[in-house]
């Protein structure tokens, strides 16, 4: 029976769809999203890296004897009991974490106009050993309370990653502004105007200063990575006492350094209530199969006597968390992607949310921030931390 010419031209279009549709975004096997941008850097090399897992390594280095993660199964059991013990371990680990100073103590140091937002800046002592330098961009166009995104910057970056310049139309701070949050931002221990305030003052550039932090911290039983966390903290105690903030739709994204920074405070301080990282959703095991590392800050000691990423990851849930990934990034071997995917993605179906997480893994990307991907961050927000709820 012949196939009427208008059925057939419906066909035709439905195919065109599809296909469109399929080389905008595929779907992985866990249900996460594959897709092409319109234009990445990448490169050869990361992905004669990713094709020899182990190769070379020395069979003593091969055997990490990581405890494997059990992907909890009963909900009740996860939030009672298994999820309490992974996060006092990550406490632990993360070594002697002093009381926070009080908000109060916080120094407004400016407060400027900048036409569609006031720009503040301010500063704290954490407490420990260092002043804390910040930023706050309020919008002027807001009802009330509005919700605050934390920006975090990378390795190499500052607070001004997230300054909103409307001169650069995917600029973080920017994008965020503009679609009325607030953003806050505080450089990190050995970047931005802390540079040369650490233990060997000016003598020190920020690698330098990096290295001897972590090991000044060491010698006193902190953890650099820890204590930079801490510091995130100090910054949502002093956002709980700003009128302007609502303290119940609080982000925090940021690429590379500022990524990892984002879902390790998300574990452990539930006041983050949504996060979008790019660039870091690592998985330490396949890190070290493809012979891959991070600066020196990055490494806690211990934690992989007790768990990989899937269980500190897994403590966010069932928080929006959006991860956009490099299929070509040494900082997320990809291959661990998919690990991660799989067995964040069991956790929040145990919650009932999948919807609330969400991973792309773009083609051809390497460590890079992809116009699409501030996209993707500007709409997660406006869906997990609505404006005008």
């Amino acid at each position: 029976m012949p196939v009427p010419p208008l059925l057939q031209f419906a066909r035709a279009c439905l195919f065109l769809a599809l296909t469109f549709s399929a080389n905008a975004e595929e779907k992985s096997a866990t249900g996460q999203a594959r897709v092409t941008p319109k234009e990445s850097k990448g490169g050869p090399r990361y992905v004669e890296n990713f094709a020899d897992a182990w190769t070379d390594i020395p069979d003593t280095f091969r055997d990490l004897k990581i405890p494997e993660w059990p992907v909890p199964t009963d909900l009740k059991r996860w939030q009672d009991t298994e999820r309490l013990a992974i996060r006092a371990t990550l406490i632990q680990c993360l070594g002697d974490m002093p009381a926070r100073p009080s908000p109060s103590k916080v120094k407004v140091l400016s407060t400027e106009d900048r036409g569609e937002f006031m720009l503040e800046r301010f500063e704290f002592h954490n407490g420990v050993d260092m002043v804390v330098p910040g930023i706050l961009a309020i919008p002027k166009k807001r009802t009330g309370r509005a919700p605050v995104v934390i920006g975090m910057h990378g390795h190499s970056g500052s607070k001004d990653e997230y300054l909103p310049n409307p001169d650069r139309e995917h600029s973080p701070g920017w994008m965020l502004v503009r679609n009325g949050y607030v953003v806050a931002a505080i450089d990190g221990y050995f970047n931005g105007e802390r540079v040369g305030k650490g233990p060997r003052g000016k003598r020190d550039k920020a690698d330098a200063q990096e290295l001897e932090l972590f090991k000044r911290h060491l010698w006193q039983g902190h953890t650099l990575w820890g204590l930079m966390l801490r510091d995130e903290q100090c910054l949502l105690d002093y956002l709980a006492t700003r009128p302007e903030v609502d303290m119940t739709r609080v982000g925090a994204t940021g690429m590379s350094m500022g990524c990892t920074r984002a879902w390790w405070l998300a574990a452990i301080d539930e006041r983050v209530h949504a996060i979008v990282g790019v660039a870091c959703f690592t998985r330490y095991a396949e890190l070290l199969a493809h012979r891959s590392s991070h600066g020196i800050y990055y490494f806690v000691p211990g934690i992989l006597k007790h768990f990989d990423t899937e269980a500190i990851y897994s403590l966010v849930a069932p928080r929006p968390m959006l991860m956009l990934s490099g299929d070509q990034d040494y900082n997320a071997p990809p291959d661990g992607v998919e690990v991660l995917e799989r067995k964040i993605g069991a956790v929040y179906q145990l919650y009932g949310k999948p919807p609330n997480f969400r991973s792309v893994l773009y083609k051809n990307t390497g460590h890079e921030y992809l116009p699409e991907m501030h996209e993707e961050m500007i709409a997660w927000f406006k869906r997990a931390l609505p404006v005008n709820p």
